[in-house]
């Protein structure tokens, strides 16, 4: 546990939500497979990443944990829904 939060907190973080239709569909498209050695050519992933562990991007992989993982980092307050 000491380990994973040391690797979590070593560099800045910065959490955003996406709105659209299909977004956690198309942001997973966007970042690439887990491992960058398997992600496509021009993800997010393929492009930056360093390995399997240090995958330089979180996106949730479903609905309801996208939810859950919005409200761990900003309040209703925080959010502006877009129309």
């Amino acid at each position: 546990y000491e380990e994973l939060v040391a690797f979590m907190s070593s560099v800045p973080c910065f959490p955003m939500v996406l709105e659209r239709e299909d977004a956690v569909a198309a942001f997973r498209g966007s970042i690439g497979a887990t491992d960058p050695a398997e992600a496509a050519p021009g993800t997010i992933r393929k492009l930056f990443a360093e390995s399997k562990g240090r995958n330089a991007v979180h996106g949730s992989d479903s609905d309801p944990n996208a939810e859950r993982e919005v409200a761990f980092f900003f309040s209703q307050a925080d959010r502006v829904e877009l129309k």
